[in-house]
């Protein structure tokens, strides 16, 4: 399972927020407050919970957010992940364990790390963990129920095309790349020395070398060498500057050999040919719509089951 853009986005501002020894922790209170504030569908949601989840937002937007707001938050997460129940979608904690290992994983640290960072915080890692549960139930419940709703045809496409004015038959620029990956392996803590002599080595391959017949005949057989499966790409899939390199290589050619950590990679362009399939724009665009269409379709979904909700705030 994955979760929301917007909430991906939070945890990267987490990154830069609690590298933990230079965030300052928040006040913590001495004791944690149980005091039942609201009851949604006989469940207690307490001022503790108030408490941790405005600092989870705090730490993520960078600003004090008004307690209703995260009242309201709270009382959506029990709604979906209740309604997800209904329906069969209830990830177990081991799922949800590995989510928050990827998440601390796209931090660039390990799971333990990320909870002592929370921690410092004064944040219990349950906090995350169970807005990290919202999402992902939430994310697969939509999608499962409302699957025809949310398919963007060929029409809505060329219509935000056309809207934008452009023509909705235009496929410039759309190419099926077929490439193998190579790599000049350099070892692990050798001198700076090492990579300029591999490069070399791959800038008198690549005026040498014509065709990917030649490429793998080469390189399966060079010493500290090593030549990938070939793999097939569309314009739609690739960044623009690898597009750029890729549309400036002849066919049979090797790109510019380019220094990483493995050694110098480079790459074997075995073919380019038009294709019909998707445009880099076509695919922007239709990613744009399915991602209006899943937010009015959540925002409607979830203003059903809270108008049938039984929500009591105590006095």
């Amino acid at each position: 399972m994955t979760m929301t853009t917007t909430f991906t986005s939070c945890v990267r501002a987490i990154l830069v927020a609690c590298v933990a020894t230079i965030c300052s922790p928040l006040y913590v209170s001495p004791a944690h407050s149980q005091t039942v504030v609201v009851m949604v569908n006989g469940e207690p949601l307490t001022d503790f919970d108030i408490e941790q989840r405005s600092k989870l937002d705090f730490l993520t937007a960078h600003k004090q957010p008004a307690r209703q707001d995260i009242i309201n938050q709270l009382i959506d997460e029990k709604l979906k992940i209740k309604e997800a129940k209904k329906f069969g979608v209830d990830p177990s904690g081991s799922d949800i364990d590995e989510s928050y290992g990827q998440m601390a994983g796209r931090m660039r640290i390990n799971p333990d790390q990320l909870t002592k960072s929370l921690e410092s915080q004064g944040i219990r890692p349950d906090t995350l963990k169970s807005r990290i549960r919202a999402d992902m139930v939430w994310t697969a419940l939509v999608r499962g129920r409302y699957k025809e709703r949310l398919q963007v045809g060929e029409r809505d496409v060329n219509r935000q095309i056309k809207a934008q004015g452009g023509d909705d038959t235009q496929k410039a620029d759309a190419f099926e790349y077929k490439m193998q990956p190579i790599v000049l392996i350099v070892p692990k803590g050798a001198p700076p020395a090492s990579f300029e002599s591999r490069q070399k080595e791959a800038e008198t391959l690549r005026a040498r070398l014509q065709s990917c017949d030649e490429a793998n005949s080469y390189f399966k057989s060079m010493p500290n060498a090593a030549i990938r499966e070939a793999v097939v790409k569309t314009s739609a899939d690739i960044p623009p500057v690898l597009r750029k390199v890729l549309d400036d290589t002849p066919i049979g050619h090797l790109t510019p050999p380019e220094v990483t950590k493995q050694g110098v990679e480079m790459v074997v362009l075995c073919d380019r040919k038009p294709t019909t399939v998707d445009t880099p724009i076509r695919k922007e665009i239709r990613e744009k719509i399915y991602a209006q269409k899943y937010e009015a379709t959540s925002k409607a979904y979830l203003d059903e089951i809270r108008k049938a909700a039984m929500i009591e705030y105590s006095k």
